[in-house]
């Protein structure tokens, strides 16, 4: 993995500072560029001088300065260079206040659903109630010899109506609400500076670290191919096959020409689903010793049970034999 100069979208430009100075003019004597450079290390900028200082120089020339370390295999200088380029960056919010903004509206999501789960279960309840009520009350009326002909046409309107309302109440429970971060004014650059910082802690073997920077960065740049694919090893390394393989998916769906992407998705493919095969059989193995600790009280065992599936049905029918099992 190597560090980007740029988005998965465009390119970066680096600026290099030179004697001190800002701003950089490329025609002019040996005289106005001595003057130039004295001026800017004195603080005093000439009044002819209206050229923009670039907001973004610190932090480019921290990438650049990053790049060079990460390229010669010092990581911990590339990271604590891509840091100051982080640091350096302007503009609200930062990395860390997105991670905070995302957390706190995922805890007030989760709060939201469990009052909608309670809701709904009281909504049930009351549903059960009235129809109680309303079953009751019939039973009343048949034996007073009344006609409960109205009385079931209103029950069915009724119904009507309740269904309507858990048709509502459901469709609105499926569409849980996913967290849109403000624009950053430089989320591109900010991006490429949490995606370099990841990729040195990947080789750094954090990769709750990486994970952590390429979250940020995607939460930056949502289409970043090459970050969806570094969160990916990371959440390998981590053992979280199931994540990994979301995220590389994620960058297959974003481009689809992607033959990293799709190397990894038919790689992790492969290793969650021995891992889930893997949790089944462990999983019947602990239920069928639950079973036979039970039947092991009536001299039984799980041995003594056949099941055959019926091919044409995909049911299954159990027989029983006593003699299995003892030998």
């Amino acid at each position: 993995s190597t560090p980007d100069n740029a988005s998965s979208s465009g390119g970066g430009e680096v600026v290099y500072e030179i004697g001190g100075g800002t701003t950089i003019h490329q025609e002019q004597d040996t005289q106005q560029a001595t003057t130039s450079t004295t001026d800017t290390r004195t603080g005093n900028k000439d009044d002819d001088d209206s050229s923009p200082v670039d907001p973004l120089a610190k932090s480019e020339a921290s990438k650049a300065e990053g790049n060079a370390s990460f390229k010669a295999g010092d990581y911990l200088d590339a990271y604590d260079y891509y840091t100051d380029a982080i640091d350096a960056c302007p503009g609200e919010p930062s990395g860390s206040a997105l991670l905070k903004m995302r957390e706190e509206f995922e805890e007030a999501e989760r709060e939201k659903t469990a009052q909608r789960h309670q809701e709904e279960m009281d909504r049930r309840r009351e549903h059960d109630r009235k129809e109680a009520e309303k079953r009751r009350q019939r039973a009343q009326n048949r034996i007073g010899e009344e006609t409960a002909e109205e009385s079931s046409d209103d029950s069915s309107d009724d119904n009507d109506d309740d269904e309507k309302e858990e048709d509502t109440s459901d469709a609105a429970a499926a569409t849980p609400a996913t967290f849109q971060p403000p624009e950053h004014p430089h989320g591109s650059k900010l991006a490429i500076y949490h995606a370099n910082r990841a990729a040195c802690s990947l080789h750094l073997n954090r990769p709750a670290d990486c994970v952590e920077d390429c979250t940020i960065a995607i939460m930056l740049n949502p289409k970043y191919v090459k970050v969806y694919l570094r969160r990916a090893s990371a959440h390998e390394a981590l053992e979280q096959t199931e994540d990994a393989l979301k995220d590389a998916k994620v960058a297959l769906e974003i481009d689809p020409r992607n033959a990293a992407a799709r190397r990894d998705v038919a790689r992790l493919q492969k290793m969650e689903d021995e891992r889930l095969e893997k949790l089944k059989e462990e999983t019947l193995g602990k239920l069928k010793d639950l079973g036979n600790s039970i039947l092991g009280n009536f001299g039984l065992s799980l041995d003594n049970f056949n099941a055959v599936q019926d091919p044409s049905s995909g049911s299954y029918s159990i027989s029983f034999n006593q003699n299995a099992g003892s030998k």
